[in-house]
C-alpha cells in the first residue's frame, strides 16, 4: 500500500475539500490497508476515474450511466490493483471503446470522496457507501471509434468543456467537473 499513499501524498490539492478528503483517505488506507482496495470493505473503497479529452484539450467524453441515470466520467473500483492509473485507463477503455489514449500526465487531477446512494447491480442489492475516489486525466485521439458498454452506460459523447454544466446535472459530479476544467 506504500505506493498508492505515497501517490496520494504527492497529489497538490486544489481546495480546501481535496485537503480534507486526502487526510481522510490517507488515514482510512493506513486503518484498513489492502482491504480498502476491495469493495466487499462495503462502507468505502477505493475507486479510480479517468477524465477524457481530446487533443485540443477542449472537448470530455462522457457517459451516461445507467445505475445513477445521469452524464459522469468514467471509472471504477480497484479490485485489489494498486496502480490506480492502470484501474483508470482500464475502465475508460472498457466504458468507451477508445484504443489511442495516453495519460496526460502521471499526476493525480482530482481526489474526492463520492457517495454513492443504494442501488440494485447485476440483479443484487448494494447498499450505500462511499467511493474514495482518485482521478487522473486522458488524451484521446477524438476520431476513434466509440462504443457504448450496454451493461454500464447507455451513450458516449463527446461534449465541449465550455458546455459540460448542461450535462451534468448532479452537484457532486459539477463539483469534480469544475476543479478539473480548472486544471485544463
Amino acid at each position: 500500500m506504500y505506493n498508492v499513499i505515497e501517490n496520494i501524498k504527492k497529489f497538490k490539492p486544489s481546495c480546501e475539500q481535496e485537503i480534507k478528503d486526502r487526510n481522510i483517505i490517507i488515514h482510512q488506507i493506513v486503518k484498513k490497508k489492502e482491504k480498502i482496495l476491495y469493495r466487499n470493505c462495503e462502507l468505502y473503497h477505493i475507486t479510480s476515474s479517468g477524465f477524457v479529452i481530446n487533443q485540443a484539450r477542449n472537448k470530455f467524453l462522457i457517459v451516461h450511466h445507467n445505475i445513477y441515470n445521469t452524464w459522469s466520467w468514467m471509472g471504477g473500483h480497484a479490485d485489489g490493483e494498486k496502480d490506480l492509473q492502470s484501474v483508470a485507463l482500464r475502465e475508460v477503455k472498457e466504458e468507451s471503446g477508445i484504443v489511442h489514449i495516453w495519460p496526460d500526465s502521471e499526476n493525480i487531477i482530482s481526489i474526492d470522496i463520492l457517495t454513492t446512494s443504494s442501488h440494485i447491480r447485476k440483479g443484487e442489492y448494494v447498499s450505500a457507501h462511499l467511493h474514495f475516489n482518485i482521478s487522473y486525466l486522458f488524451v484521446v485521439d477524438e476520431k476513434d471509434s466509440l462504443f457504448v458498454k450496454e451493461d454500464e452506460n447507455s451513450a458516449v459523447i463527446w461534449v465541449n468543456v465550455s458546455d459540460i454544466d448542461q450535462y451534468i446535472t448532479d452537484s457532486e459530479m459539477k463539483h469534480v467537473f469544475k476543479k478539473v476544467k480548472g486544471y485544463l
